[in-house]
């Protein structure tokens, strides 16, 4: 299992919040309280991971509100706007069955059940109704719905997703 990551990111620092150290986070997580139960992330930085630990959090309109140890004022927590919070993947919740971390599907290799290869995937568009995974291949970009009837299998370890089109008329390019 050595192609999948090592960390998940859960949210990215959009800038300090009050005069105290309060940081301003866009939670990159599907379940809304998700920081309830941690009690630290970790930041990457040149020389390796930089454990940040939680002493308080609130949520207000879709945002979550970190105070971290040690980090008391404005000044403090300023250098973190814009970086990206992590877990590593043994904290990271347990999925239901055929659900998959987005970033375990990144670089995943697509091919059809004819064994056509139609690229990577190199994004996954949350859409609301169903994802979409960005596929970048020999006929371009591809878009396909990450629905039960078009995606057969998928193989994180191996690094490959099987998908039928059989009535998924058009979405190749070079359809008709």
């Amino acid at each position: 299992m050595g192609r999948l990551p090592e960390y998940l990111s859960v949210g990215i620092v959009l800038k300090p919040h009050g005069l105290k150290g309060e940081i301003k986070v866009k939670p990159l997580t599907d379940e809304e309280r998700r920081f309830d139960t941690l009690s630290r992330v970790y930041l990457g930085e040149e020389e390796g991971c930089k454990e940040l630990e939680i002493t308080a959090r609130r949520y207000d309109k879709g945002f979550v509100y970190l105070k971290l140890e040690g980090l008391d004022t404005v000044k403090a927590v300023e250098p973190y706007r814009h970086r990206t919070l992590w877990i590593p993947r043994q904290m990271a919740r347990i999925l239901p069955k055929d659900t998959f971390f987005i970033a375990d599907l990144i670089g995943c290799r697509v091919r059809t059940l004819t064994g056509e290869d139609l690229g990577e995937i190199t994004d996954v568009l949350e859409t609301g109704g169903n994802d979409v995974y960005v596929v970048n291949g020999p006929k371009g970009e591809v878009l396909i719905p990450a629905l039960k009837k078009v995606v057969v299998r998928v193989d994180l370890p191996e690094g490959f997703v099987v998908v039928d089109l059989t009535d998924m008329e058009g979405l190749l390019p070079d359809e008709s």
